[in-house]
């Protein structure tokens, strides 16, 4: 996997410039950024699952997954949970706003060792971001890859990001697989907790590789899941987001034992996981 730093000037970020703004749910919206310098733009590179420190000026910046796929350059985008101040401050801005961005950073889902395999992700709420630009990358390059099922939950039909693009997912031979927390009027897709859902579907593990993010206490349960239905360590990853706050490992308040998730992460694999502290 791709281990990344910014090599100058590290704390300091390229401005881009808010080209277009969605309301993806009540609490998230989505960002797409494009560079002002188009040095920066020409240059720039990173590869699915890496993250950047997005800065809204005057108040700080926070760690956010690059969810759009590095096969399509027109923009950079960012979902952002409204949670805190920083994220407050983004979701107050409008298009043609700047802003800062120190990116790529931390390493990467190890994309070509997936290549002629089945591809199972399983997602929660805001946790579909980072799958999101890997299953983008994986269906522009879609000769590549055997089956790929999606397994996307939410609360509630409103609380499901990207909705906009599930029609294309599917006509890009995409099996995917909705479900929410429980009933809701007009809702004719699934209903039960995401783990419950994956035991259902049960996805046969041969020569698969399963990817979760959401939630931590879907992904243990998810993790659980995916080891009862027969996927080993090595089968399957994950993504972490734990208190990032420098993206450089100095600050070490990301760090899990030895581990530094903005460094060393955010993508783990099972394996990985497997050999962190008990505090995980």
């Amino acid at each position: 996997m791709t281990r990344t730093q910014l090599k100058e000037h590290p704390y300091r970020p390229h401005l881009a410039v808010i080209k277009e703004i969605i309301q993806e749910t009540p609490t998230i919206r989505t960002f797409r950024l494009t560079w002002k310098d188009p040095a920066v733009s020409a240059h720039f590179s990173f590869q699915p699952g890496q993250v950047g420190q997005l800065s809204a000026f005057g108040v700080g910046e926070s760690t956010f997954v690059i969810n759009s796929p590095p096969t399509r350059r027109e923009y950079l985008q960012f979902s952002v949970m409204r949670t805190g101040e920083v994220t407050r401050a983004l979701h107050q801005l409008n298009v043609g706003d700047t802003v800062g961005v120190r990116a790529p950073l931390g390493n990467s889902f190890p994309y070509t060792s997936m290549k002629g395999r089945d591809i199972l992700f399983i997602g929660g709420g805001i946790g579909m971001a980072p799958l999101r630009t890997l299953l983008l990358t994986m269906i522009d390059n879609r000769a590549d890859f055997g089956d790929i099922t999606v397994i996307y939950g939410a609360r509630s039909p409103e609380d499901l990001c990207y909705r906009y693009e599930f029609d294309a997912w599917r006509a890009a031979r995409v099996n995917l697989v909705l479900t929410v927390d429980r009933e809701f009027p007009g809702w004719t897709e699934r209903v039960g907790f995401v783990p419950t859902i994956l035991a259902e579907e049960a996805p046969n593990p041969y020569n698969r590789v399963a990817i979760t993010c959401g939630p931590p206490i879907m992904i243990k349960f998810v993790l659980a899941g995916l080891r009862e239905l027969g996927y080993e360590d090595d089968q399957i990853y994950t993504t972490l987001e734990r208190r990032m706050k420098c993206g450089i490992g100095l600050c070490g308040r990301c760090n899990i034992g030895g581990t530094y998730v903005c460094v060393d992460g955010p993508v783990f694999s099972g394996t990985a996981l497997r050999a962190m502290p008990p505090e995980l």
